[in-house]
């Protein structure tokens, strides 16, 4: 008797990554499914913070409290990057686009945007700075100058790497809300 409920090997539904229509739209959204590097990462972060933590434990109960604060704290920065590299991407809603980074975040109303398309571009590679040629759906502000554009999502970073059709996915996706959202602005 099989159990598809139990089984990893079933097909995937179509309408996983489509927003449910009593959902809010104003809250704020990730279009699209973290990657496997992306969360890999942020799982082996987490691995050593929990060693990070046990040393602590360790070295406290040794009799260094001040060695220990210092382990813990270490950890407690551990998990933070973690969390914080698991958050990075594209979101959206109803209020606009906002990018957020390793450091930084950086909000776009949708009135302030002039496009988002898919352009080929040389793209970095995992983040790194090694480059190489592939796409990037960039943003186009009405306050820059064309030459100024920001790439929100490439298909070579930790989200869409060897995912072709998840990048393809995405883009279509953030492209549809500020076509939406950017003429009602």
């Amino acid at each position: 008797m099989p159990l598809p409920f139990l089984t990893a090997d079933r097909a995937f539904e179509e309408t996983d990554d489509t927003a449910l229509p009593f959902d809010d739209r104003d809250q704020w959204r990730r279009p699209y499914r973290p990657g496997p590097w992306r969360v890999g990462s942020g799982a082996l972060l987490l691995l050593l913070a929990s060693f990070v933590l046990v040393a602590a434990v360790i070295i406290a109960f040794a009799g260094s409290p001040a060695g220990a604060a210092i382990c813990a704290g270490f950890a407690v920065l551990i998990i933070a990057s973690a969390l914080r590299l698991l958050r990075m991407g594209t979101w959206v809603s109803a209020r606009g686009l906002r990018r957020v980074g390793f450091l930084t975040t950086q909000t776009v109303p949708w009135a302030q945007i002039a496009a988002v398309r898919t352009a080929q571009q040389p793209v970095r590679w995992l983040g790194l700075p090694r480059t190489v040629q592939g796409q990037a759906l960039v943003l186009v502000r009405r306050d820059q100058r064309s030459e100024a554009q920001q790439p929100l999502l490439t298909d070579r970073n930790a989200d869409f790497l060897a995912r072709h059709e998840a990048f393809d996915r995405a883009a279509d996706s953030i492209e549809v809300w500020a076509d939406e959202y950017g003429r009602t602005a």
